[in-house]
């Protein structure tokens, strides 16, 4: 009997064994991903922030995290408080920095609008050190600013506060968290370029360029990418100029094709946004919600203020109390939701599908920014032609750097032919570098002319968005043989797509011709 007993319990435990084997087996087979990063407030889409390493769950992969709503949201708040790889520095050895230009979107904000019916978000704009997010530059940063009328200002920029400085937010203010996003830009920088020596102590004045439109929160995101960016920011040397329009095209801004192009893009968005059932369904549950007529509610640009909330951690917005205290409604039953805010991130996404699919704002941008690039060019042969040593001794501009908006990033992007990258996030940040290679084999120096440099090697251009090298996705080098000897993209190709070849999609040969030329 006993050794019959011991038979069976052998006979199980291999059964259990067998049974678990198999189990184990087929979990690998499947396939599991860390918690998503929408589950963690604050987290960066893409990043691996907020991803728990101890807990994983079997998630189908039935859409691209890209296009999923809440955590394309989390990508675009860029919540600094991750590793972030920066690829701005690298080049082929022995090649040579002689200037680099960036333009960044401004940092987080404050809403530009409010919801009707709602209480605004809570959130203080003073800058503290002991509050989170911080920086260990923030608390010099905040100091150094207090001495910014040893500077130079073009304009009215003397009297934009250099600091957010109200404990309740103003509309459109820069808080703390879009100050520590930019002084983290400018460290990365610092870090990419030191050994290249882009900015060496003792730079000159004339070395850097330093723009921004007239908005506090552009000025001061500026500054800040300054501050984490310069080894030694002395403001004598510092000069901040003015560009009145967001679209930074300095003299050249009066175009007619330009305007066309923007109203037949509206009147696209219009038609695909009162086309969306399920928008406009989402819509009237919200205003029924507040009590707000729909169209009220649009005009509010609810996405705006719901954006600042879920940036923040904070709950969505409801109904206030009416003012002798009642209730304002059943409970829950009057506070937006996170579902309401994903049908409308999701006809955005929608939106800019199908925007490059039409092509108008392709047009748009070009006509738009065409100013600024050609402003880029020229600083970019100045820099390619100029002498041996002349970088160096402060002749030229090495760092060019433009405070501005989501409406000036996007419309660059898609001038660029970007036309897959993402809208621009929080302190988003687009460089333009100028390389120059070593001489010719055995020294043999080059002819000069255009887009070729004097002391023997060739001027080369990489294009970096958000640290990623997008140089051979742009429309001037996507034909260039990336693994040749020559692996960055010729300077030569973005003169030539700046003055000449990025008008084609508007049959014209040059920025004049495609801005008067008649419709039709």
């Amino acid at each position: 009997m006993l050794a019959r007993n011991r038979f069976i319990l052998l006979v199980l435990v291999g059964v259990v064994l067998a049974i678990v084997s198999l189990s184990l087996q087929f979990l690998n087979l499947m396939p599991t991903t860390p918690l998503e990063d929408e589950q963690v407030p604050g987290g960066a889409a893409g990043t691996g922030l907020g991803k728990s390493r101890k807990r994983v769950i079997p998630v189908p992969h039935t859409k691209a995290p890209e296009l999923d709503p809440i955590a394309e949201a989390y990508g675009y708040c860029n919540t600094p408080n991750r590793t972030e790889q920066a690829w701005e520095g690298h080049s082929p050895a022995d090649y040579t920095l002689l200037s680099v230009q960036v333009m960044i979107r401004h940092g987080d904000r404050y809403p530009l609008y409010s919801i009707p019916k709602t209480k605004r978000p809570t959130i203080d704009c003073t800058l503290s050190p002991n509050r989170k997010p911080s920086h260990p530059q923030l608390s010099a940063f905040i100091s150094h600013m207090g001495h910014g009328d040893r500077g130079h200002w073009e304009s009215t920029l003397g009297s934009v506060p250099r600091l957010p400085n109200h404990s309740a937010c103003e509309m459109g203010e820069l808080t703390q968290t879009g100050v520590v996003q930019h002084l983290r830009n400018g460290q990365l920088l610092l870090q990419a370029y030191k050994r290249h020596g882009l900015l060496p102590p003792g730079w000159s004045p004339r070395q850097l360029w330093v723009e921004t439109t007239g908005k506090s929160r552009t000025l001061q995101s500026g500054l800040a990418f300054l501050y984490g960016f310069l080894p030694d920011f002395a403001w004598p040397k510092v000069t901040v100029r003015h560009q009145w329009s967001t679209l930074f095209c300095g003299a050249a801004c009066d175009c007619p094709a330009r305007n066309r192009y923007l109203e037949e893009e509206q009147r696209r968005q219009y038609r695909l946004r009162v086309a969306d059932a399920r928008l406009e369904t989402t819509y009237a549950e919200m205003a029924r919600a507040l009590g707000l007529p729909p169209r009220q509610l649009r005009a509010a640009n609810p996405i705006d203020s719901l954006l600042c909330h879920l940036c923040h951690g904070l709950p969505f917005p409801c109904l206030q109390a009416a003012p002798d205290g009642a209730a304002a409604g059943a409970a829950g039953a009057a506070c937006l939701t996170m579902e309401q805010f994903s049908v409308i991130r999701r006809q955005q996404l929608d939106d800019e599908a199908d925007k490059r699919r039409v092509g108008l704002y392709r047009k748009y941008a070009i006509l738009a920014m065409h100013p600024y690039l050609n402003r880029t060019a020229g600083r970019m042969e100045r820099a390619a032609r100029a002498k041996a040593g002349a970088a160096a001794a402060g002749a030229e501009v090495a760092l060019a750097l433009s405070a501005a908006h989501d409406v000036t990033v996007a419309p660059l992007l898609s001038a660029l032919g970007l036309e897959e990258a993402r809208f621009p996030r929080f302190a988003a940040r687009l460089v333009f570098e100028l390389w120059r290679s070593p001489p010719a084999a055995g020294g043999k120096p080059q002819a000069r002319g255009k887009g070729k440099a004097t002391p023997g090697g060739e001027p080369f251009v990489r294009l970096l968005y958000d640290g990623e090298d997008v140089t051979f996705h742009a429309a001037f080098c996507r034909a260039h043989k990336r693994h040749g000897p020559r692996p960055l993209c010729p300077l030569k190709n973005f003169l030539s797509f700046v003055r000449k070849d990025m008008f084609a999609p508007l049959s014209a040969s040059s920025y004049q011709e495609a801005c008067y030329k008649r419709p039709g």
